[in-house]
């Protein structure tokens, strides 16, 4: 309602919205909200609103009080302004820049949206009711923080002093319905063939790294692979914000804590890879590894917890192992360079390369083996990649997903362990 207002309408409206919202904060008692069922309170919450309007006497549409009194909801127990774009479901990134600035990202473009915080201490407001309902908080002792909506999306917040024009708010969300395999295949994520591999090799309980960029889609492909994991298994997932949406009943679902207001407390990823390894896991699923953890993890792997699955942040293979050999680093041991690498040789069997393209389409652009050591080099051989050809008349890029002919030196093992592999798959075309 409020985008199809003129300036000079939206101020007022604002201005109404402020008032109302303060007069009905004053007959609240907010103390027993929890206590009352949520559709009975926020139906006296519309008469209350209603009965408001009418004693300002402003001329109003009953759209524009309709608009009013859902705002005014939003307001009282949403996240004011964002709950409208909360509710459009091909919204995958919500970007507040700062009070007045708002961006989304819709099928993959950035578009700015006509939407607007009243101030800085409103948009405040909306980040302190994110963070605590996660029982994480943000001050000056603590000036940026990561939490996540019920829905599961991610949350990024950072405040003053720390930006220049006021408080930063980033939502990455994930869609009510989780997207499966059918769907990625729809978008062109991948062939048909790539799925059907990645399908066998989770069955097969390889170890699979998942790499990619920021917004690549790799958190949403490490869902949707985990759905071939064996049901009559023990999973373990670790994160440092919880959004992993694994549909096996035997998950057991572990998150990082920041330190308290005294600095203690904290718990990291890598306290509960070590923890999580005493808990009996069959799979050890960590959303993205980024730091002393990936050594804990590789020990894992090497050491009868096969099939574990997790992501990286890089823009090639060749990268994804160079991060690994750093991260190793950062858990403190003086390892030699060999060592490092032959620890990441023998753990991690499939590395995939994830990318957003210049259309706003996300391909696995390669799906890569490892194959062993030459000297202190990690050898890898690509099994699939996805070909560019040119970009078309409507701005898609053009090309195709081909085999690159080898047969990767895992087939072997995805017989051995039952999985049926269609003759002529890895064949160049």
């Amino acid at each position: 309602m409020e985008e199809a207002m003129s300036k000079s309408k939206l101020d007022m409206y604002q201005a109404l919205k402020v008032k109302i919202h303060r007069n009905l904060l004053d007959r609240l008692n907010l103390s027993n909200i929890d206590l009352i069922e949520t559709d009975t309170f926020q139906g006296e919450i519309r008469h209350i609103v209603e009965a408001l309007i009418a004693d300002e006497k402003v001329p109003l549409s009953q759209a524009e009080r309709d608009s009013l009194v859902t705002d005014i909801q939003h307001e009282t127990f949403g996240l004011g302004p964002l709950e409208v774009l909360l509710a459009d479901p091909d919204i995958s990134d919500i970007l507040v820049n700062r009070s007045d600035q708002i961006y989304i990202e819709k099928f993959g473009k950035l578009s700015r949206v006509n939407l607007a915080f009243r101030d800085d201490n409103h948009l405040l407001q909306i980040i302190d009711r994110i963070v605590s309902k996660v029982g994480r908080r943000i001050d000056e002792s603590s000036p940026y923080v990561d939490a996540r909506l019920p829905d599961g999306s991610r949350v990024n917040a950072i405040i003053h002093h720390l930006t220049l024009d006021g408080p930063v708010l980033s939502i990455r969300r994930f869609g009510l319905t989780p997207l499966r395999m059918s769907d990625i295949l729809a978008f062109g994520t991948m062939s048909h063939e790539m799925m059907t591999i990645l399908a066998g090799c989770v069955k097969a309980k390889l170890n699979i790294l998942i790499s990619g960029g920021t917004g690549t889609g790799k958190t949403t492909l490490l869902n949707i692979l985990s759905e071939y994991i064996s049901t009559d298994e023990r999973i373990i997932t670790i994160e440092d914000s919880a959004e992993l949406q694994l549909k096996q009943e035997h998950v057991v679902r572990l998150e990082t804590r920041p330190p308290n207001i005294e600095g203690t407390g904290q718990v990291t990823q890598r306290d509960l890879v070590i923890n999580c390894l005493r808990m009996r896991p069959d799979r050890i699923v960590v959303g993205e590894v980024r730091g002393g953890e990936a050594l804990d993890m590789l020990q894992a792997m090497n050491t009868g917890h096969d099939g574990s699955l997790s992501t990286i942040h890089a823009n090639t293979t060749r990268d994804a192992l160079s991060r690994l050999d750093t991260m190793v680093l950062m858990a403190g041991m003086d390892l030699p360079e060999r060592a490092v690498r032959e620890q990441v040789a023998a753990a991690i069997n499939v590395v995939l390369q994830l990318a957003r393209l210049s259309d706003g389409s996300r391909k696995v652009i390669s799906i890569s083996e490892i194959t062993g050591m030459e000297g202190n080099v990690i050898v890898m051989q690509d099994i699939f990649s996805f070909e560019r050809e040119g970009i078309g008349d409507d701005g898609k890029v053009l090309g195709r997903f081909r085999a690159t002919g080898v047969r990767p030196a895992f087939a072997k093992k995805l017989k051995v362990m039952g999985v049926e592999i269609p003759a002529g798959i890895f064949e160049r075309e």
